[in-house]
């Protein structure tokens, strides 16, 4: 009943799927790419995303029970007790308009309950030989008739799964994550409501192992380099290491006086981040990357709804955010010498400190034409101010630059209830993010604003009790894109607009349940990106014998936009029924992707590929415990999640291989 494209999973079948974190959410939601650059969370949504470097943020906003996590570093997230996840695509430049160009990610999870409940799962499960495990627990009950609590617990670890081909056995990809988020729901009356809610997450280890890519690497030219016959194997002079610390608190009020409702949310959260990656992904000594930055934030949101039957429903609200990065950023380079000759190695450290503060109002309605046609209209007006300074290797590059940047932004739709169970939808909005400095470079300019204007149209319905369908087509004109490639010297991340792109296309979701104990899933993407006018991209062709990679500026326009798959599918199938022991259950997910490149020129790029998870399960009539077994990339598929191109070579993450595990839960 609402003119968005929205698609939403409860945690249950987020679980029942294989998706674990917010970044798998491509396995189930059409239209989204959950990419990783390292340790940074890079979600693309129709084409839509941003680099992820230091001092930005995403184009894709994630929200968790409606605030803002600004730090793409720790938003990969692995919440305990989910009900939901939603995913809106389109910019959503009036309510949600910080940054969220192309769509936002939402994590809802329930606030405590008065009622005593609670579970505690354990999972093993084995990958290449290697031990996976998983401790989670949850709590929630009444304190008294006015206070309730909740505590959620999670306690992660992965062993080594990759091979050392220096060293041998498996050296590498251990990671492990630990978190604990509580809320206190304070209930003074039945008009006023506040819930204050803590979290800690901590992750150590090395998730950020780069792999070569079909190896090319610029260490082919020196003796004695190892290269990899196979997926999940490296060998390295310098082991990766992905540190990340996250706290954050938040209190949230709500209260009824009537003929209107307000709604308040204010929330700091403070983050720490230390990565290191070797250069080249060799083990020859060619260089070695790391970044060590803390980014503190803070936000207010107030809201005020009406809450009266009249054909009017609307919101008005204003939103305050401010942030503060800084830290180190240590690169160690080598010199120009000619192969086989071993370069001397020499370190440069930039001091980056990026300071935010963004102010917005914002007001959207909702009014009923009849009973059958509803017009919504709204706006946001967004002032930011960015504050940039950098240091190399402790001597100031240029006094503090300070830029201002000033948007309106609004939406139109119009609805057309013709059915209870069926409506056709014309949604008109513009979305924006303002210029972003480049953390990691010496540049004292800022790029220029994102701006995203998008027409779309579609219909949801429930033609059957059995079946329901989603549709959406959508236009997008796109202009100033923020992007980023290597630096052929350095090996940093540059910052640079695309001048304008052009995409289009549609999306179809279908749910069929034929049966009280079965239903299937097909969720289907088409999407046409392309860069509309890039004549000056910073590109890389591969070299002969795949020595590394050649730099180039290059005229991209007409090319593939990178994270933009032409098409993906995902097909499902749940089936339970309860027998007199108990509830036995089974489901299917298939994912299927067309290629994606990972460069403007269109030289790199994931061949497409497939994804096919599995889970049985099984629970007695009392529901006190429950068993299931899965099977993820039941295929062993061979997978990258992001692809680095540089002048060393060509590297990324590789998705995990075929992990067998067992799970069983407790409830009380």
């Amino acid at each position: 009943k609402i003119p968005v494209t929205v698609t939403a999973v409860s945690g249950e079948a987020l679980q029942s799927s294989g998706v674990l974190d917010t970044r798998q959410l491509t396995q189930v939601v059409p239209g989204l790419v959950g990419s990783r650059n390292a340790g940074v969370n890079q979600p693309v949504i129709r084409g839509v995303g941003s680099g992820g470097v230091v001092g930005d943020e995403s184009s894709i906003a994630t929200y968790i029970d409606g605030v803002y996590q600004p730090d793409p570093w720790t938003t990969n997230l692995d919440l305990v007790e989910i009900q939901r996840v939603e995913v809106l695509r389109g910019p959503q430049g009036t309510l949600f308009g910080r940054n969220a160009t192309g769509g936002l990610i939402n994590i809802i999870t329930p606030d405590p309950s008065f009622n005593f409940r609670g579970h505690v799962a354990a999972t093993a499960g084995v990958l290449r030989g290697a031990g996976d495990y998983d401790l989670r627990g949850y709590v929630t009950g009444g304190l008294s008739d006015k206070f309730a609590i909740d505590f959620a617990g999670l306690y992660k670890k992965t062993d080594n799964y990759i091979t050392d081909l220096v060293r041998g056995g498996l050296g590498y990809g251990e990671d492990t994550y630990f978190s604990l988020r509580s809320k206190l729901l304070f209930r003074p009356s039945d008009s006023a409501q506040f819930v204050l809610t803590g979290d800690y997450a901590k992750r150590d280890g090395g998730s950020n192992t780069n792999q070569l890519f079909q190896n090319n690497t610029v260490a082919r030219s020196y003796p004695g380099v190892i290269l990899p016959t196979g997926p999940w194997q490296a060998a390295y002079n310098y082991a990766p290491e992905l540190n990340l610390e996250r706290f954050g608190i938040t209190l949230q009020s709500r209260f009824d006086v009537g003929s209107f409702g307000i709604e308040t949310a204010t929330s700091y959260q403070d983050g720490e981040i230390y990565q290191r990656q070797d250069r080249d992904s060799s083990n020859i000594d060619l260089g070695l990357g790391q970044v060590n930055t803390r980014q503190r934030s803070f936000t207010q949101e107030v809201r005020v709804l009406s809450s009266g039957s009249g054909p009017l429903q609307w919101l008005a609200g204003a939103y305050y955010y401010t942030s503060h990065l800084d830290g180190v950023v240590p690169t160690t380079t080598p010199s120009r010498v000619p192969p086989p000759t071993l370069p001397t190695l020499s370190t440069t450290t930039t001091s980056p400190d990026v300071r935010v503060s963004s102010l917005a109002g914002f007001l959207e309605g909702t009014y009923s034409l009849t009973s059958t046609l509803f017009l919504t209209a709204g706006g946001r007006y967004t002032t930011e101010v960015r504050k940039f300074e950098q240091a190399s290797n402790g001597v100031a590059l240029f006094p503090q630059q300070r830029s201002r940047f000033d948007k309106f932004t609004y939406r139109g739709a119009l609805r057309w209830q013709f059915d209870p169970d069926a409506n056709i939808y014309l949604n008109y909005g513009t979305g924006f993010k303002s210029g972003v400095y480049n953390g990691v470079g010496t540049s004292p300019a800022p790029t220029q604003p994102e701006n995203l204007t998008s027409i779309e149209g579609g219909i949801k319905a429930d033609p059957a009790r059995w079946l329901r369908t989603n549709l959406s087509v959508f236009h997008y004109d796109y202009k100033d894109l923020q992007v980023s490639a290597r630096d052929p010297i350095t090996n940093l991340v540059l910052l640079q607009n695309a001048a304008t792109a052009e995409i289009y296309g549609g999306e179809l979701e279908l749910t069929l349940m034929p049966t009280r104990d079965l239903n299937f899933t097909g969720k289907f993407s088409y999407l046409h990106g392309e860069y509309g006018d890039f004549p000056l991209a910073q590109g890389f062709t591969p070299n002969a014998n795949s020595t590394g990679n050649t730099a180039v500026i290059a005229d991209v326009s007409g090319n593939r936009i990178v994270l933009a798959p032409r098409t993906s599918m995902n097909l499902a199938a749940d089936w339970s029924h309860e027998y007199e022991v108990g509830r036995f259950g089974a489901r299917l997910n298939f994912y299927r992707s067309a290629r994606i490149y990972y460069d403007f020129t269109n030289n790199f790029s994931q061949k497409p590929y497939s994804l096919l998870n599995a889970q049985i399960s099984f629970t007695p009539p009392d529901e006190s415990f429950s068993l299931s077994l899965a099977v993820t990339n039941i295929t062993n598929a061979i997978v990258y999640q992001s692809l680095r191109v540089s002048a060393s070579g060509t590297d990324g993450i590789l998705e995990k291989p075929r992990e067998v595990k067992g799970t069983i839960r407790f409830n009380f």
